[in-house]
């Protein structure tokens, strides 16, 4: 066994990339502090080729040299829009039968792993702030709080790992 050559990865060109069919999940990220943390969802969303990004509120936006440093590109190839509100993007989306689901720590959240996809259906992903989370107004518009199971002493994962883990098992269960 031997590692592949970026070359032997047969990844999508950009314009390839904008072209294709995208994943019917769109990620907002409503008030990220960290630059870090905004470039690494922008990664994550190309990976999985995810239609859409929002940045909200405090998000900062690209170009930024913080965020180009752990998106590599990604900015580019992932559609996005700042909309500085949350709550009016939510209440957009959802006047578009797109399923909003904040991840969140909750009082009768679902865990991550017990969530069922609907077929057809267009999933709007929050991710909320760094130290306070999705904020309850969000919390109170959405159609599902979904929280990923943890077992540690940590009461929180950072929000590019959880971005990660949750785009994931969405696309999982979307292309079963």
């Amino acid at each position: 066994m031997r590692k592949l050559k970026n070359s032997e990865l047969e990844r999508l060109s950009l314009s390839e990339f904008k072209e294709s069919k995208k994943t019917p999940i769109i990620v907002i990220l409503d008030n990220i502090r960290s630059l870090n943390n905004v470039g690494s969802v922008f990664r994550t969303c190309d990976a999985f080729l995810i239609q859409k990004v929002y940045l909200c509120g405090i998000t900062a936006q690209p170009p930024h040299k913080d965020i180009n440093k752990t998106a590599l590109g990604s900015t580019e190839s992932v559609d996005w829009e700042y909309v500085e509100n949350t709550i009016d993007l939510v209440k957009a989306l959802k006047s578009q039968n797109i399923n909003i689901c904040s991840i969140e720590q909750a009082h009768k959240s679902i865990a991550l792993h017990e969530f069922q996809v609907e077929d057809k259906a267009t999933y709007a992903l929050v991710f909320g702030n760094e130290v306070k989370g999705v904020s309850q107004d969000v919390v109170d518009l959405s159609d599902h709080v979904i929280e990923i199971p943890q077992f540690g002493t940590k009461h929180s994962l950072n929000i590019s790992v959880s971005a990660g883990i949750v785009i994931w098992d969405f696309f999982i269960k979307l292309k079963a």
